[in-house]
């Protein structure tokens, strides 16, 4: 049975108890989703393309600034205003296209710090909306990141958030212990090195706290990671140290010894090794966060296409083949664009096999 079978042939988005049935899926059969942050149209088809090709599911999100983008930079967003429209149009965009595709598709958005809760509120605004009328939420699921404030205050919150969508069987995304490095204006390049590894009743006491409200949660732990990508031995991943908190956890529910009871997430994954994955795979993790490699496998195919055919994108008229040659199918928006796409395209596949999603429908 493939995970088509295991939703009931469901396409296109998918939520609430369809979400959980993917999610412990992957994990009973120890492959991971990679999260693909999308900025425009152009890149979801980017991620959808791969992801129908490599016969996998696939996670499509938006972090602030990139939903702020989808909306357009000419738009005010002082008070998050663009990143709530952005957002909603984004996830409206890939439940429109989506389908088209035949794979099924989780829409989340990612981290949401403390300061940027408003572009949170609305878009719980725009799900409870879209419930009432189709009795889903729009979005499949969304992170809210509190990781910077205390543990206390990480944990009150992230439940009372839950709380709020649990009546949409909507999926939440937290996150304890800091990632370091810098994404989207959020820069941790400077926290103490103990501050990006968890601890094991650190992730007890978010487990048995939010299982009070709902089971429709994921942990993104610390366990060294680190956005972006840093040269070899600059940045210390200890992934085996998820199986242990799943180990600890299992112990406090007294469960079966090799019992998963935490769903686990894994960012800052761009340039990891192909072993830490699989070692945090194996541990549960069933959703891995690739941003940065996307984001530069994109510019390589527009980057080598200009440099290719610079002499035909000087002028509309005029090229090496000749003074009244015209060059309107070199500049085509459609022909550069479509480069980045399939080079971003081909760097998503990477890493459904990577992660061992490929050929799981």
């Amino acid at each position: 049975m493939g995970v088509l079978e295991h939703l009931g042939g469901k396409t296109g988005v998918i939520t609430g108890d369809d979400v959980m049935k993917l999610f412990e899926y992957a994990r009973e059969h120890k492959f991971a989703i990679p999260a693909i942050n999308v900025t425009s149209s152009s890149t979801v088809v980017a991620a959808l393309e791969a992801a129908r090709d490599q016969k996998s599911p696939i996670i499509i999100q938006v972090s602030q600034g990139g939903a702020a983008y989808f909306a357009g930079k000419g738009v005010k967003n002082d008070q998050q205003q663009a990143s709530i429209a952005g957002g909603v149009a984004a996830a409206q965009f890939v439940r429109a296209i989506a389908p088209s595709y035949g794979i099924p598709v989780v829409m989340h958005s990612d981290h949401c710090a403390k300061k940027l809760l408003p572009w949170l509120d609305g878009m719980i605004d725009a799900d409870e909306a879209y419930f009432k009328q189709h009795g889903e939420p729009l979005f499949s699921s969304h992170m809210i990141d509190l990781s910077e404030e205390s543990k206390e205050d990480n944990i009150a919150d992230t439940k009372r958030y839950l709380q709020r969508v649990a009546p949409m069987k909507q999926w939440l995304e937290m996150e304890i212990g800091i990632t370091g490095g810098e994404e989207d204006g959020v820069n941790n390049e400077d926290v103490d090195n103990n501050s990006l590894y968890t601890q094991p009743e650190d992730i007890w006491d978010i487990q048995r706290t939010l299982s009070e409200v709902s089971p429709y949660f994921s942990i993104a732990a610390g366990f060294g990671n680190v956005h972006g990508v840093y040269k070899p031995g600059n940045v210390k991943l200890r992934p085996e140290l998820l199986a242990k908190h799943n180990a600890y956890c299992a112990e406090q529910l007294k469960l079966p010894e090799g019992s998963k009871p935490v769903f686990f997430v894994f960012h800052g994954g761009s340039g990891s090794d192909v072993s830490d994955y699989h070692t945090a795979i194996d541990a549960a993790v069933v959703k891995v966060n690739v941003d940065t490699d996307c984001q530069f496998a994109y510019t390589v195919g527009i980057r080598d296409y200009v440099l290719n055919k610079k002499d035909y994108l000087m002028s509309q008229i005029g090229n090496p083949e000749g003074a009244d040659k015209p060059n309107k199918k070199q500049y085509d928006p459609r022909v550069w664009v479509r480069e980045g796409e399939k080079t971003m395209s081909a760097r998503v596949a990477q890493s459904l096999k990577d992660f061992r999603a490929s050929n799981t429908l």
